[in-house]
């Protein structure tokens, strides 16, 4: 294993996590549960291994329809919910998930930790003979996890702070089923080998950009006036 290849892995997380962290500007976590958060999420790869090597197993289908099964079931799925199922059981349960943009904030530094591992298997392990890996998933890939823990987090932030119970539970399911349909369209436009499908790919990514900009805004936007409110109250 080559440090050099190492360093190239963790620098896109490492960016996104501190971009993520300066944004919280009014309200900022506390490091150290910021920290369990982010071992927990790269912690996970290891449960959402195992079960993608058992679906893999399964996966009976020919052309595009395996591809569909492996980006949306093996890979989107199991990824979400294995990040997901780290943010209900630890941050989603402290007293400091506190409004509605730290739902966001734990949320990315969830899918960083994933990314992170991840990032390492695929550039300073698995393709180390190939140059542009890095720069590939440095530019898409990792930046993609962060955009799905934007969603997930957007919707587990309006599920916790919704006294309506249906509401609640529509945003709770939409945590989950909502990061999966991105992550799994950006696997299957990938893997399904259709030229006129990858002609969309860079268009989506921008898409999904803009759109989970726009959920971030709102939420930094509520946490600077909800921290006006406080002060003013006092």
């Amino acid at each position: 294993m080559e440090p050099r290849l190492v360093i190239i892995a963790i620098i896109p997380a490492a960016i996104i996590i501190l971009g993520i962290y300066l944004s919280d500007r009014h309200d900022r976590e506390p490091l150290n549960v910021l920290l369990l958060t982010y071992i927990l999420g790269a912690l996970s790869v290891i449960p959402s291994i195992v079960v993608e090597e058992i679906l893999i197993a399964f996966n009976i289908f020919p052309g595009v329809l395996g591809a569909f099964y492996n980006a949306f079931i093996v890979a989107g799925l199991t990824e979400e919910y294995f990040k997901r199922l780290v943010i209900l059981k630890y941050p989603y349960k402290t007293k400091f998930f506190n409004e509605k943009l730290d739902g966001i904030v734990y949320s990315v530094f969830v899918t960083m930790g994933f990314a992170t591992v991840e990032n390492i298997i695929y550039v300073a392990f698995r393709y180390t003979n190939n140059p542009f890996i890095g720069l590939y998933r440095g530019i898409f890939s990792v930046p993609a996890h962060g955009v799905f823990g934007i969603t997930m987090g957007y919707y587990l932030s309006l599920a916790k702070f919704d006294t309506n119970l249906d509401r609640k539970r529509i945003n709770m399911r939409k945590s989950l089923y909502m990061p999966v349909i991105m992550h799994g369209l950006f696997d299957f436009i990938l893997m399904a080998e259709i030229p006129q499908l990858t002609l969309i790919f860079v268009p989506y990514v921008i898409f999904l950009w803009v759109l989970n900009q726009r959920k971030l805004a709102n939420f930094m936007f509520d946490s600077k006036n909800r921290v006006i409110g406080l002060k003013r109250e006092k």
